[in-house]
């Protein structure tokens, strides 16, 4: 069953209401850099869209893992109040009962997924889900599944994820490998 925009925007909303309800100064930010290096008051990212063939902001590099008609929404906030970032992401119409593992990104989508840069890390150094935002996820039966995540840390304003990017596998913890999760698959812009 396909889920029109609008209830996919609103289940992410709700997904992050989920998480804390989100208050009231919350404003977009469009990922540019900040004259300040202080952490931004209140920060909300996202990004919703079809991977399509001929997109530009939802790119997918493997159609296997990620079928035509597969669609994203994420909702990231940094919220002063409580001092954390709650992230939300939903998909559909992704291969049924399979995970993929999902990181924040430094760098836009590009034609290559290596363009994307490397993860988004609260502070340079380890890979792990508290100083990164991992949204790994597992499908149901019709593709669909969602996640959500919390991170003790406020995004800064002179240093925003730019784009999430979905793997082939679920993210690695042992310590050699963590953060590890395979080919990536597909990526989506952040706004």
């Amino acid at each position: 069953m396909r889920v029109p925009a609008l209830l996919l925007a609103l289940l992410t909303a709700g997904c992050a209401q989920t998480a804390g309800t989100p208050s009231a100064g919350t404003t977009p930010s469009s990922g540019a850099a900040s004259n300040s290096p202080a952490a931004s008051p209140n920060t909300a990212l996202s990004a919703s869209g079809d991977f399509a063939p001929d997109a530009t902001q939802a790119i997918v590099y493997n159609r296997k893992l990620v079928p035509e008609g597969a669609r994203a929404s994420i909702l990231v906030e940094s919220e002063s109040e409580s001092g954390k970032t709650r992230s939300s992401l939903v998909v559909e119409g992704f291969l049924s009962q399979r995970t993929y593992g999902a990181h924040l990104h430094t760098m836009p989508c590009g034609a290559k997924p290596d363009d994307a840069g490397p993860h988004y890390q609260h502070r340079a150094g380890k890979a792990t889900a508290k100083n990164e935002i991992w949204l790994d996820f597992t499908t149901d039966g019709t593709g669909a599944a969602s996640t959500a995540a919390r991170n003790p840390w406020l995004l800064t304003g002179d240093s925003l994820p730019r784009s999430l990017v979905i793997h082939a596998q679920r993210t690695k913890t042992a310590p050699a490998k963590a953060g590890m999760a395979g080919d990536r698959v597909a990526c989506l812009t952040l706004t």
